[in-house]
């Protein structure tokens, strides 16, 4: 009964399972349990130890006494107590559901004594300040419940575990981590000619464009380009067309946790935003895609050396733009670089050198061997990144030993 795994019981029972109600009844006062089976148990030791004297006696006099306890002690490791709870504890189900069928009826019988026997025992408990009515059902936390799926072998596809845990892991991760930089912002300034208005939009890779005036902080709206497709096909795009038809911006407080942002998006019925910090300027943007892709993965099926900020070298390195954010190369080459700290390469380079590196300076980080080979200005523009050191070597075998 006590080693049911109380999960699959919930299951089975709300499945109406009968041989699973009533165990899971049963287990509701698992000291009502455990006092019915203790009262059984010790009764039926007692009795079986009077009779093995008795019988002893009567065969074999005085020494039938003494060797008694010993033949008793025995029989009732073997065949009352070790066997069948090894038995049990492989098969729980097997054991447990049937055998609920008859302790259910004799805790009903048995109540008063049980009651009583409960009463002084959770006396004694409740001087060490134990209260077992108090008893909370057990409850997995996430890291638990993570473990839970990790171990789920077969049960769960590989591909599925790596969902389950990427969901649990949402609580962790903010928008900080996944939005694009500001500097990465593809947007519509208001103030460009028509005509370089018009090559973005047609080039545009992005359905959602940001409008703005003069700088991103300035946004105006968010256009969507499928509106655009007939005011442009008849040459009747303006300017004005643009500032009336772009729908109101929707902004992200910088730090938002990644399980509140995906409920704020369903909530709002919106796909994109404008992260902002506490002073209300724009440091950048996340869409609906980019979080749910730390979910399922990248929905595009270029493989990492396709990347604009990966290039793979013959020598088994990569040569790795500064701005490649952290999260997303530990998730395409499978590497284990920080990602409590800054959110891209240059970052990680800047913080652990806390000074600008020339080119050819090398350090090492979380075990990666980093070779800076381009410098602009104040941030690393290419990085040579070494993945060989990033798990120690196991110790040789020794073929004689």
């Amino acid at each position: 009964m006590m080693a049911l795994n109380r999960y699959r019981l919930r299951h089975l029972a709300k499945g109406q399972h009968q041989g699973a109600k009533r165990a899971a009844e049963l287990l509701e006062r698992p000291d009502r349990l455990i006092g019915l089976i203790l009262f059984g148990n010790n009764f039926v030791n007692i009795v079986a130890s009077m009779l093995a004297a008795f019988i002893a006696w009567r065969i074999m006099g005085e020494p039938g006494l003494a060797l008694a306890p010993f033949v008793l002690t025995v029989v009732i490791l073997v065949f009352a107590e070790v066997a069948p709870k090894t038995l049990a504890a492989l098969h729980p189900e097997r054991v447990a559901f049937p055998a609920a069928i008859i302790l259910k009826p004799l805790l009903k019988f048995f109540y008063p004594i049980v009651a009583a026997i409960n009463w002084l025992a959770n006396g004694v408990l409740r001087l060490l300040r134990v209260f077992p009515a108090n008893v909370d059902p057990q409850q997995l936390s996430t890291d638990e419940l993570r473990t839970v799926v990790n171990e789920a072998g077969t049960l769960i596809s590989h591909k599925y575990q790596s969902m389950l845990v990427s969901i649990l892991d949402l609580e962790k991760v903010t928008v900080d981590d996944i939005m694009v930089p500001r500097n990465e912002i593809s947007g519509i300034d208001i103030e460009d000619e028509m005509d370089e208005i018009i090559e973005l939009l047609v080039h545009s890779q992005h359905t959602r464009l940001p409008l703005y005036r003069g700088d991103v902080d300035n946004v105006l709206g968010v256009l969507h380009l499928r509106k655009v497709l007939q005011p442009l096909e008849h040459r009747e795009l303006d300017k004005d067309w643009l500032l009336e038809n772009a729908s109101e911006p929707y902004f992200v407080p910088l730090g938002t946790p990644l399980n509140t942002q995906l409920r704020n998006f369903q909530r709002q019925r919106q796909r994109i935003g404008l992260v902002v910090d506490e002073y209300g300027d724009v440091d950048g943007l996340v869409t609906l895609e980019d979080l749910l892709e730390e979910i399922v993965g990248e929905f595009t099926t270029d493989p990492a050396d396709q990347s604009p900020d990966v290039h793979p070298q013959d020598d088994g390195t990569y040569l790795i733009d500064g701005g490649a954010n952290v999260r997303e190369l530990n998730r395409s080459l499978r590497w284990e670089l920080p990602t409590d700290g800054p959110k891209t390469l240059n970052g990680l380079v800047l913080e652990y050198l806390e000074s600008i590196p020339e080119p050819g300076t090398s350090l090492l980080i979380a075990r990666y061997p980093v070779e800076i080979v381009q410098v602009s200005g104040n941030a690393v523009k290419t990085a040579r990144v070494k993945p060989g050191m990033r798990r120690p070597l196991p110790p040789p075998v020794d073929d004689d030993s």
